[in-house]
């Protein structure tokens, strides 16, 4: 994995950010998703590297990376913290302006990077989600059994991080292998590495923290955003899964043109999981969007 990458781990005030960096060409960001790091970028970090300067990152309390304990605000994870994390590691790297590609909760800080930070990125792709707010407001039953983690995340600590730590490893299997893929999708060697990084003291903690930012400071970041009439200004491409819950239960181009000025994109033939499930399609319109005006 990631043959020709180096490691780097840099000091964003009081935490460090991992991640690796490799290629050349124009810098290109890339956020992962819960409950996973860096690694699920391993089937496209090379390919896209012969195009990019590809730098992938560990958010704030995954993977390698820092996981400090919440604040009772749960600011420290707001996705305004864990975005201003990311400028800064660009900023470190010599790159004040980007492209960025965002899955699942790297999305979340994608957007909220976008709305903090417009004068930073280029161009945004945001992997199967909808916006924070909208799904939310729009919670119905299928939603809530499908993503029921959302809710049993933002319980009060310690529940979900003592039931969590019991069996990360199991947690991981359960909820990866869950969803329409199963776990077929998955290099073993990067589940492995999802379950090593769960073990870690203060995993579970962070996780949960991260999603009761969500719950919390962070609707009230996006409403003042709704409030003010602020929208995204630069290019956003959107892909989903067509075999998951985004597909069935939002319609995700209408919300994210409700808070962007230009988007556009389309569902892949997968679930939830983009980056390891259709690496090919998503090479392809990485590729495409990224370097066409």
């Amino acid at each position: 994995m990631f043959e020709g990458f180096r490691t780097f781990d840099i000091a964003c005030g009081d935490i460090n950010i991992h991640g690796r960096i490799g290629g050349s060409g124009p810098p290109l960001l890339l956020l992962h998703g819960h409950p996973q790091s860096h690694v699920i970028w391993h089937r496209l970090a090379e390919p896209l590297a012969s195009r990019f300067t590809v730098v992938a990152t560990d958010l704030r309390g995954y993977g390698d990376s820092s996981k400090p304990p919440g604040e009772p605000d749960h600011a420290n994870y707001s996705k305004r913290a864990m975005a201003e994390d990311q400028v800064a590691v660009m900023r470190e790297l010599g790159f004040e302006r980007f492209l960025l590609c965002g899955h699942d909760r790297g999305g979340r800080v994608a957007h909220r990077l976008v709305m903090d930070h417009p004068d930073r990125v280029e161009k945004l792709m945001l992997l199967d989600i909808a916006p924070t707010l909208a799904m939310y407001e729009q919670t119905d039953r299928t939603f809530a059994t499908a993503y029921f983690h959302w809710f049993f995340l933002i319980q009060p600590s310690p529940l979900p991080e003592t039931l969590i730590e019991a069996s990360p490893n199991d947690y991981i299997i359960r909820t990866m292998g869950g969803r329409h893929a199963s776990l077929d999708a998955f290099d073993p060697a990067a589940i492995a590495e999802y379950q090593r990084c769960l073990a870690q003291p203060g995993a579970a903690h962070a996780l949960c923290e991260d999603y009761r930012a969500s719950n919390a400071i962070d609707l009230e970041h996006d409403r003042a955003d709704r409030e003010a009439g602020r929208r995204i200004a630069c290019p956003v491409s959107v892909l989903w899964g067509k075999h998951g819950i985004i597909e069935r239960c939002f319609d995700p181009l209408a919300e994210w043109r409700a808070v962007a000025e230009r988007v556009e994109g389309e569902a892949l033939p997968c679930g939830h999981y983009i980056p390891e499930e259709a690496p090919e399609a998503l090479l392809d319109r990485i590729n495409h969007f990224m370097t066409h005006a």
